[in-house]
């Protein structure tokens, strides 16, 4: 038996027909996910110069830093399909492309439209990028052992690269202008095309079903319109005004014409079936709260670090790398953990855990308190990289073979979604905790008031304008309600992940493996057909 074993596992790594190093290859898509990942929060530390320099308006802030993970989110199941069309190589290869020009755009970008043309155009080559990375890992990891650690590494990969964004764009910043957070993508891509060229295999799917064009830009419009009600109910928006309520409604009407067309459709983008099983569903909920509350927290922290505490933008890179390395350890030991106690207990602590963390991080004040920071992102990084990875594995398994391809572009459009709705919803509590204490300050006037609600940065721009001792009142102030604003803020993302922990309670109790024996070998033609199934 063992040699039939052996045997069965040396064909199938022949029919991946790899051509490179299994574990080359898994590098050069590890480098790929990271660029994707990291360009989703290299920003962060650089709003307050961006701010400075463009001078954008609320909104147009919002977007400058949204805008990429609501484009990637958007089109990754429309790109996935592609791939699985014409090429899943040759789609990343022409995301790499994208990615170096729309840099280029961004670093130079002359005003914040500009700037959030590029990033939107960043988003396309992101979703261009990520599903091909994790459909070339399944073909050329065709042995279920070895490719449960890949996965690991690659979602280790992913969760990380969130955090070192900040780390990175802290060096920059300290050396040159914001727009080198972006110019620094372009040497990596012209490594990254040739190398990708040579080293990864190429695959399709059958080619059964049409390309539905029309569903893809339904769910993108739709997403679109309803994030952009709830922006501008958080930038202070009448909640009757046209404008707000309007792309609610037109966005919540687009999803839902999506979902219908794809219950309709013979060979759907998104098999919605698979959301009536209840592990699934859970674990995609699961996602996206995690999500939700990384980049959401990591964005405000950023801003809390810089504009509150004064560090420098380097300084602030430094103190957020805590996340980045127990992320890193939580996805490396991930696979073990997911085997000792199964999907359930894993994501419920992971959550459990996080919250604790956030919790412990509303202590923090006007000051600095650097070892409570350590502590709390250390629990913080462990405990989200923990439930990803439970929640994700969780999915895929669930996910019946023949639907697995869908089950991984589901997965990952989760991930970005998240991230996206996170800067999102917790930007609004933000700033709807921050805004009103600026209403009122003594010797302020009714429009510098207004200007400073903004954000903080606006607010210290205005109180330099005024000067006196109006200017330093407004400063202030803004720096408490700043600061109130994000105790808020983490009281709420805690609920969200509390909910998270209730939610993960619906997931398999124990991690169900079939052994390698009855693990049926595919014909080449099959592996390099098939999509990722765990």
């Amino acid at each position: 038996m063992s040699g039939t074993t052996t045997a069965a596992a040396a064909l199938r790594r022949r029919a991946a027909g790899a051509g490179a190093n299994r574990w080359v290859v898994l590098v050069v898509l590890c480098v790929s996910l990271l660029l994707v990942a990291v360009d989703a929060t290299v920003l962060h530390v650089a709003v307050p110069a961006v701010t400075e320099d463009l001078r954008p308006g609320g909104i147009e802030l919002l977007w400058i830093v949204d805008t990429y993970p609501l484009v990637c989110a958007s089109l990754l199941i429309l790109f996935g399909t592609l791939g699985d069309k014409v090429g899943r190589r040759r789609i990343l290869l022409l995301g790499y492309a994208l990615f170096g020009v729309a840099s280029a755009l961004a670093a130079f970008a002359p005003d914040a439209r500009t700037l959030i043309l590029a990033r939107g155009l960043l988003g396309v080559g992101g979703a261009m990028i990520m599903p091909a990375t994790l459909s070339i890992l399944r073909q050329v990891f065709p042995d279920r052992r070895e490719r449960a650690l890949a996965i690991g590494l690659w979602s280790a990969v992913a969760a990380v690269g969130a955090a070192v964004g900040p780390l990175l764009g802290g060096f920059l910043l300290e050396h040159f202008w914001w727009g080198s957070v972006f110019l620094v993508n372009i040497p990596l891509m012209l490594v990254s095309l040739p190398v990708g060229r040579l080293l990864l295999p190429e695959s399709t799917g059958d080619g059964r079903g049409p390309w539905d064009v029309v569903g893809a830009l339904m769910a993108a419009l739709g997403l679109f319109g309803v994030v952009l009600g709830v922006k501008r109910l958080g930038g202070g928006e009448p909640a009757g005004s046209v404008f707000t309520v309007l792309p609610l409604v037109v966005g919540a009407t687009l999803i839902v014409l999506f979902v219908r067309r794809q219950r309709r459709r013979a060979h759907p983008l998104v098999d919605l079936r698979m959301f009536a099983r209840p592990a699934f569903s859970t674990s995609v909920g699961c996602i996206v709260l995690a999500m939700l509350a990384l980049v959401g927290l990591e964005l405000i922290a950023a801003q809390y670090l810089q504009l509150v505490l004064g560090l420098s933008p380097l300084e602030t890179g430094l103190r957020l790398l805590p996340l980045t390395i127990a992320a890193m350890a939580a996805g490396l030991a991930g696979a073990r953990m997911l085997r000792r106690f199964g999907p359930r207990r894993m994501v419920c602590f992971g959550f459990c855990l996080t919250a604790v963390a956030v919790l412990l991080l509303t202590a923090m004040g006007a000051s600095d308190n650097a070892g409570l920071m350590l502590s709390g992102f250390v629990l913080l990084g462990f405990g989200l990289e923990t439930t990803l990875f439970g929640a994700y594995e969780s999915m895929l398994s669930e996910a019946p073979p023949e639907q697995a391809g869908g089950a991984a572009a589901i997965g990952e459009t989760s991930y970005q979604l998240g991230a996206g709705i996170g800067i999102a919803l917790l930007g609004t509590v933000m700033n709807a905790a921050y805004a009103p204490g600026l209403s009122s300050v003594p010797g302020v006037p009714e429009s510098a008031s207004r200007a400073a609600g903004h954000s903080l940065g606006e607010a210290y721009e205005v109180a330099g304008q005024l000067g006196g001792s109006a200017g330093v009142a407004l400063r202030q102030t803004a720096r408490e309600c700043f600061v109130h604003g994000l105790h808020v803020t983490l009281l709420v993302s805690a609920g969200l992940l509390l909910l998270g922990a209730v939610m993960a309670l619906r997931l398999p109790r124990v991690m169900h493996c079939e052994s390698p024996a009855a693990v049926e070998v595919p014909a080449p033609r099959e592996v390099a057909e098939s999509r990722v199934s765990v």
